[in-house]
């Protein structure tokens, strides 16, 4: 249950409130009518909470699980505990989402520090700003001059908001956090600490020094953007550093100048990207990836996680490792690794040459390569 001091339910549903929700099959009248007080993982719901099931992982925590009802794939539906009621779905996890979001819809965007709405006393304007209505300015953020923000947006305490920075409707800036040279549609959300427009790491190097070269592109940020706390999106160099619509990004990533990143895509922390890269829709770069400057990632490729890429990835791909190839690849030389290590380990030595085949043994040095 979530801690009411934070997370105050705005909607109580009951279980043929929440099987409509999420198109599951129709209740019985007398479980439809059942109250659902929350929602909860399933080793920690309490028995009028709802949970759901998508990791087999704990397939075991379930058999043990007091809650009211678990949201379950068809294939799981079985392993539902006698008493607890079984809401068959296509997605278990994205339907919990729905119904968590329903309950709880301020979690879905970020809030005022202050809890109110309107412009704080304690915030600075500029006098040439343009706000529509409904906008909220908490305490200490900084609106520059020419600035526009749509209606619903939120600003959070301290942030600040650049020159002729541009902001849509119903987006969320976190606090602390920074926006120049940038224009950013709705439902954006920033979370506390982004920076996006600063200088991208540019200098014609030499030796004589090292010349800055001037940043003179803009951020583009498009609709139902998330990126997470302490990011940084650096402004162009000579064109726009580009985030596309519905993109969801983590804490602590780095995208460098010229950055074209297509709708959709997923970026798990401390990925860094260096300048001029372009990820194409759907692609997905699991943690702690880095990308070599001036590739191409095509459509719908993934990306494990620490890998480095220092090649152009094909669309849909399966890359991983260091330097990043296809996953198979990937997987053959780690168990051959493995294998010769394992080798070394039992006194199997012979140089670098190959193990025999069925000889369990090393080769003779110049009797074979790798």
């Amino acid at each position: 249950m979530p801690d009411p001091v934070f997370f105050e339910p705005a909607a109580h549903l009951n279980l043929a409130e929440v099987a409509a929700l999420v198109s599951a099959a129709p209740l019985s009248a007398e479980i439809g009518r059942k109250p659902v007080r929350g929602v909860a993982a399933v080793d920690r719901a309490k028995a009028d909470e709802l949970t759901f099931l998508e990791n087999p992982h704990y397939l075991e925590a379930l058999t043990r699980s007091r809650a009211l009802a678990c949201l379950v794939a068809e294939k799981n539906a079985a392993r539902v505990p006698g008493g607890m009621i079984a809401l068959v779905v296509k997605d278990p996890y994205r339907s919990f989402a729905r119904v968590a979001g329903h309950m709880f819809p301020a979690a879905l965007r970020l809030s005022s520090t202050c809890g109110t709405q309107g412009v704080s006393p304690g915030s600075h304007v500029d006098a040439t700003a343009r706000l529509e209505g409904g906008v909220t300015i908490d305490p200490g953020a900084v609106i520059g001059p020419d600035a526009e923000i749509g209606s619903g947006t939120l600003i959070g305490a301290n942030a600040v908001i650049g020159p002729s920075v541009r902001i849509g409707r119903e987006s969320s800036i976190g606090p602390g956090a920074s926006v120049t040279h940038a224009l950013i549609g709705n439902r954006v959300i920033l979370h506390a600490g982004v920076r996006v427009g600063q200088d991208g790491f540019g200098f014609a190097m030499g030796p004589q020094g090292h010349a800055k070269v001037p940043q003179i592109g803009r951020v583009i940020i498009q609709d139902d953007v998330e990126i997470g706390a302490n990011s940084t999106i650096d402004r162009g160099a000579n064109r726009d550093t580009m985030i596309g619509e519905g993109t969801k990004i983590d804490n602590l990533v780095q995208i460098a100048h010229n950055v074209v990143i297509g709708r959709h895509c997923v970026i798990a922390g401390q990925v860094g990207i260096s300048g001029s890269v372009t990820l194409e829709d759907f692609v997905v770069l699991a943690g702690h990836v880095g990308v070599v400057g001036h590739l191409r990632i095509g459509a719908g490729a993934q990306i494990a996680g620490a890998s480095n890429i220092k090649d152009n990835v094909p669309a849909g791909a399966r890359w991983g490792g260091t330097p990043a190839k296809p996953i198979r690849d990937w997987f053959r030389e780690m168990q051959v690794v493995a294998l010769l290590a394992k080798r070394w380990k039992h006194g199997e030595r012979g140089g670098l040459g190959v193990v025999g085949e069925g000889e369990g043994r090393a080769r003779e040095p110049g009797a074979g390569k790798v």
